[in-house]
């Protein structure tokens, strides 16, 4: 098996086995949010949001889902401050991404999540969801939000 670095977004599509899928990230200190593209990588769909464990007990279940779901490569949320520097949160997301690309095929690249989860809490709010609806779906919505950035910089100029 081959390991690849973390890539820039811009070299993460030409790394992608043809008709594969993406799996978006948002690494919460709890919880993780899992995200899902179509295989024409136009669309992102919530998928569920985990309870982070240990490291390896996290790969072993992305690897699953890897599987499952026919996903080529991982787009994770670097959650970076609003002036661009890079705090704990920031850090600690590109190591997970630079460990887990370690470990496996799938290419992973970052993405910058500054504005997800405040954007997907308003959207939720302006939908009247109930504070526990929104801490159940939040994650999830916002791994959605990274990967569907993320899947719209991919898409070729023109091409709606």
């Amino acid at each position: 098996m081959t390991h690849m670095p973390v890539l820039a977004l811009s070299a993460l599509k030409a790394a992608l086995p043809p008709g594969s899928r993406l799996l978006g990230l948002d690494l919460g200190e709890k919880t993780i949010g899992l995200a899902l593209s179509d295989t024409l990588l136009t669309v992102a769909t919530p998928m569920q949001t985990w309870k982070r464990g240990k490291f390896t007990a996290d790969v072993l279940k992305l690897e699953a889902l890897i599987v499952q779901h026919g996903i080529g490569g991982l787009v994770v949320g670097l959650p970076l401050n609003m002036d661009g520097s890079e705090g704990p949160a920031a850090q600690s997301a590109r190591a997970f991404a630079r460990n887990f690309a370690a470990r496996s095929a799938a290419p992973v690249a970052l993405c910058d999540e500054r504005l997800s989860t405040a954007a997907v809490t308003r959207t939720l709010l302006d939908a009247d969801a109930s504070r526990a609806r929104r801490a159940a779906v939040v994650d999830k919505m916002a791994a959605a939000y990274i990967l569907q950035g993320a899947l719209d910089r991919l898409r070729p100029l023109g091409e709606a």
